[in-house]
């Protein structure tokens, strides 16, 4: 995603067509595990492509995962439908939050898009969402760490203690009622050292919640995104 804060959070848009691919899946999760773990490690498409020249077998599933992550980033944000819902998103959060909260309500309009469109694709198919979590178990964390030590000019011994932690805490199924979403999105916002968000936001998620679900082909054009 980019941007200043840098913070990525639609695991489930970005793994769901790759369940059968465990270590793929992981792959694709990865700049947003490097978001939360340690911001001073990002792995570079340029640094990853090499990696893709082994044999075929987890690390080189890890590899093509993180760059299939880059490549979905380039066409979602690119897309009409993402930018006319993060901006009426942005609208909306700053009439709610105040004329005064340019900076926090753009971050939001962004963030919650993804979130938002996360938690209609798990209300559209629940069990996906348990295939994959069950598909992040058969996937080994140092190996994923390892690729991007390999792939990033800096390392990291935090990656894998991470991925141990999401697997377990599983906070994508508190995306399927606002006020979980809500409690999540406050974790972003502490972490971002922005100030939390009142209840009162929980109107805008439903709000961008309903529009989203109306709206997923304009943000995951088939063509792109097909299952």
């Amino acid at each position: 995603m980019g941007g200043r804060y840098d913070t990525r959070v639609n695991y489930f848009a970005h793994g769901l067509r790759f369940l059968h691919r465990p270590h793929f899946l992981a792959g694709t999760a990865v700049p947003d595990w490097l978001s939360v773990a340690d911001r001073g490690v990002r792995v570079r498409p340029r640094l990853v492509e090499p990696l893709l020249e082994g044999d075929a077998g987890p690390e080189t599933d890890v590899a093509a995962g993180i760059l299939q992550h880059f490549h979905d980033d380039q066409w979602f944000h690119s897309t009409r439908g993402f930018a006319e819902i993060s901006a009426w998103l942005t609208r909306l959060f700053r009439e709610t939050l105040g004329y005064n909260e340019d900076l926090r309500a753009g971050f939001l309009g962004h963030i919650v898009t993804e979130m938002l469109l996360d938690a209609v694709l798990i209300e559209r198919d629940p069990k996906a969402l348990d295939e994959y979590y069950a598909a992040l178990r058969g996937v080994d964390p140092a190996c994923v760490q390892g690729i991007v030590n390999r792939a990033a000019r800096n390392t990291t011994e935090r990656l894998a203690p991470l991925i141990l932690l999401f697997a377990r805490e599983r906070f994508l199924y508190d995306y399927r009622t606002p006020a979980r979403l809500l409690y999540r999105l406050n974790q972003v916002m502490r972490r971002v050292k922005l100030q939390l968000l009142p209840e009162a936001v929980i109107d805008v998620l439903e709000s961008g919640r309903e529009l989203i679900a109306r709206r997923v082909d304009d943000l995951l054009p088939p063509q792109y995104f097909a299952l």
